[in-house]
């Protein structure tokens, strides 16, 4: 008799439970702090200065300069011309901004408006989004899992993570670990620096302030 309710105990159990987990559950994306400023040197010229520094052979007028700005924009925020291919960021004074070059999104994928910079991070993991790999499976459905930090991330070295309210646009003004791309229309829809530009950039932007991006050429009525 024992052993009779033993073997329907077995058999029970076997219907109510599946199968033990896998134990290859594939791992979050990570960013080794250990490894951050190791980083920051690879990607930093030798010598760096900002204004000068180019081993990149991006055309000079996208080097870091600080410029006039406009009366009337708010200290802090972020200015993006999508034609000429400058990111303005207001100085605290109001009366000057420091410009970088960048590039934007190539077509349609650029979006312009007015968001708000909820997040930072320094050397960010990265996944496409499910639209990006249901467009070009091919080069995204790799990274599906995500990809970790580190200068070859598409991400590169900082991100500001826009938002419209509290929704994430999954925008980003980040690094690139392609900087020849900046003056062009080459990313899916963020805006990309030098990542040594926005190295300098990034302790000087505040969450909560506001990123504006105005429309690219091909969206400017003539």
């Amino acid at each position: 008799m024992a052993k009779q309710t033993r073997r329907h105990f077995v058999v029970g159990s076997a219907m109510l439970f599946s199968a033990p987990l896998a134990t290859s559950i594939s791992a979050a994306p990570t960013s080794l702090r250990a490894m951050w400023d190791v980083w920051d040197a690879q990607v930093t010229p030798p010598s760096y200065d900002p204004s000068t520094s180019n081993p990149w052979g991006v055309h000079p007028r996208f080097l870091p300069v600080r410029v006039e700005a406009k009366a009337g924009l708010v200290p802090g925020d972020i200015h993006v011309d999508a034609v000429a291919r400058y990111l303005y960021h207001i100085e605290p004074n109001g009366s000057t901004a420091m410009r970088y070059g960048v590039a934007i999104a190539r077509g349609t994928l650029y979006e312009p408006g007015i968001y708000t910079i909820r997040r930072k991070a320094k050397w960010p993991t990265w996944r496409p989004t499910d639209d990006m790999i249901e467009r070009e499976p091919d080069l995204y459905a790799q990274h599906a899992e995500g990809m970790d930090a580190g200068p070859t991330n598409p991400l590169g070295s900082r991100a500001l993570y826009l938002y419209v309210g509290n929704r994430d646009t999954y925008l980003r003004i980040h690094g690139s670990p392609e900087p020849r791309s900046i003056g062009g229309r080459a990313s899916s829809g963020c805006v990309r620096m030098i990542m040594a530009h926005i190295n300098d950039l990034y302790p000087n932007v505040e969450t909560g302030k506001t990123a504006h991006l105005y429309p690219p050429e091909d969206a400017i009525g003539g």
